[in-house]
């Protein structure tokens, strides 16, 4: 059970509890470690990094204005990580007009013990909940490594608009982006497909 901070909760008919809280560096890199050594979170390209490489991450992590790091916890166990960030301060910023109220996120959820039906898509809508619940944020930006085929759909079904693909450090991404229209006209349109 994680002492951080609760910054949003919620209970999910069928999923149990989904929390965001902030990433506590002596608490969770060990965690964070681990999971970003798995296949599961090769297009993060840290694997090769041991501990303390991914310690140090953190730490400049925490020390800039342009990144927070958060742990997603389900039924309190930690379960996913969430980066956001200052889309200016990351390559992705090189590639197109970054406005006021864009944000940037990076997000790895954990390889699963045992599959809960619509877990990775609950967990997908909380974060980007807790994104837009802060009023300064109005667009959500992502570069996902373009053969990342597992996330596309995700983030289609969210309402990310794909623009173009751009060549950024280790990978060549997709650069798509989702208002708050966007994302709201997205969880409509599922929500009356899902009860048609």
């Amino acid at each position: 059970m994680s002492d951080s901070p609760v910054l949003q909760a919620r209970q999910i008919p069928g999923i149990g509890e989904l929390a965001i809280t902030p990433f506590d560096i002596e608490r969770h890199v060990p965690t964070a470690h681990a999971w970003l050594r798995s296949d599961h979170a090769r297009f993060w390209g840290m694997q090769s990094l041991d501990a303390q490489q991914v310690h140090d991450y953190f730490v400049e992590l925490a020390a800039s204005p342009d990144f927070d790091a958060f742990i997603g916890l389900h039924e309190g166990r930690p379960t996913f990580l969430v980066e956001r960030y200052a889309p200016a301060a990351e390559a992705i910023g090189a590639h197109y007009d970054v406005q006021p109220g864009d944000i940037g996120m990076h997000v790895l959820v954990a390889p699963a013990d045992k599959r809960i039906p619509g877990f990775t898509w609950a967990v997908f809508v909380q974060i980007m909940d807790f994104l837009f619940s802060d009023a300064r944020v109005e667009r959500v930006v992502v570069e996902p490594d373009v053969t990342n085929e597992a996330i596309h759909p995700i983030n289609r079904r969210a309402g990310f608009v794909y623009h173009r693909q751009v060549a950024l450090p280790g990978k060549t991404a997709w650069f798509a982006t989702c208002t708050r229209a966007d994302y709201r006209d997205a969880l409509c349109d599922f929500t009356a497909k899902d009860s048609a």
